[in-house]
């Protein structure tokens, strides 16, 4: 394992909502990481996250970060579109990365990146706070150690209010965050071809990853319809998916829904026992077909959501003192989803995942 005393340093590139609101944080929370360097497209802007969050280097170019020698691990929080050319040009250049979901446009891209992380032994976390809660640990652990049995069937719901920002309507919101340091810049969700969907890639982006962290499964088939209920982006998402080791999936999810009502639902359904879990609510309940149910003590209201979890295990990560908790390969079967979900809709038929 890695020295607690080594410190990393750190740079963040596309510094705007989403970094400043949970990344930074994050990184002047640990005590073995520096903020070193911030990058935001507007100098003036870079210069003033800088300065308002101690960081040392304020850039304009995402380049001149990367290639900065005391940089040694580098967050990509930029627009989806720019994930893939951040990303490579960090990993090229001997820095360890952290990407935000959804981790890229294509399942190629994704596949590239890992690829390249593998080549440079360096590490690659897709920031996906689900992966870090205590109920979707365990959840993992009974799972792939077959105590619900074979999978055979999963059902998820998911929903939460951001329609607005999908649609490009407002920004200000942001579902459900108050107080925020600054606000997601407009198109940067409602824009196709920045965000390069809706809630596909905005959110069906983390059901799909963690139906791999979960399972370890792969998606084979894909078959998905869209409601874009007069938006540029899809709004509503029905898909129906088949895993590599049989078992049936369904997935819905929609940010149209009030402000105070969010589900994130996941029920596992095996041949020895079913789980239900509620990620939003923070409870998870065990139900064999034979013996007693369990009921887990619910999570706090800072355990349901942590956003800055990604990023302090990205930092023991680089640090050799923990594990990648969510590497690249998650991203990846995320964007298999999302990509085959996107070719299904637009042509009507089911997709091999395989043929993308």
């Amino acid at each position: 394992m890695g020295d607690k005393n080594t410190q990393l340093n750190v740079g963040v590139i596309g510094a705007g909502w989403w970094a400043t609101s949970a990344h930074i944080p994050g990184i002047m929370q640990h005590e073995n990481a520096h903020l070193r360097a911030v990058q935001n497209r507007t100098k003036h802007k870079a210069a003033q996250v800088a300065r308002d969050f101690g960081a040392d280097l304020a850039f304009d170019d995402y380049r001149e970060l990367v290639l900065n020698g005391s940089v040694e691990a580098v967050i990509v929080s930029s627009t989806p579109n720019m994930h893939f050319e951040h990303a490579r040009f960090a990993l090229e250049h001997g820095k360890h990365v952290l990407i935000e979901k959804p981790m890229t446009i294509t399942v190629a891209e994704s596949r590239a990146l890992c690829d390249l992380a593998l080549k440079k032994n360096l590490q690659l976390l897709v920031s996906c706070p689900w992966h870090y809660t205590r109920h979707g640990i365990e959840a993992r652990r009974l799972i792939r150690t077959g105590v619900l049995g074979d999978i055979k069937m999963i059902s998820i719901l998911m929903t939460n209010p951001l329609y607005e920002l999908l649609k490009g309507i407002n920004t200000a919101p942001t579902h459900g965050m108050d107080n925020v340091y600054t606000q997601p810049n407009v198109g940067s969700y409602s824009d196709p071809l920045i965000a390069g969907g809706g809630q596909i890639y905005c959110q069906v982006s983390h059901a799909g990853a963690y139906l791999n962290f979960l399972t370890g499964a792969q998606p084979e088939e894909v078959y998905a319809r869209f409601d874009y209920a007069g938006s540029k982006t899809d709004i509503y998402n029905a898909l129906t998916i088949t895993m590599d080791n049989g078992a049936l999936v369904t997935l819905g999810s929609t940010g149209a829904t009030p402000a105070a009502i969010r589900n994130y639902e996941v029920r596992v359904y095996g041949t020895k026992a079913i789980l239900l879990l509620e990620l939003w609510k923070g409870n998870m309940a065990y139900h064999p077909f034979k013996g007693k149910p369990e009921e887990y003590s619910p999570l706090a209201a800072d355990e349901i959501y942590p956003d800055r979890s990604p990023v302090l295990n990205f930092i023991d990560a680089c640090l050799g003192l923990a594990a990648n908790g969510s590497p690249g390969e998650l991203g990846v079967a995320a964007m298999k989803i999302v990509e085959a979900a996107c070719i299904s809709d637009k042509y009507g038929k089911p997709v091999k995942t395989k043929d993308i």
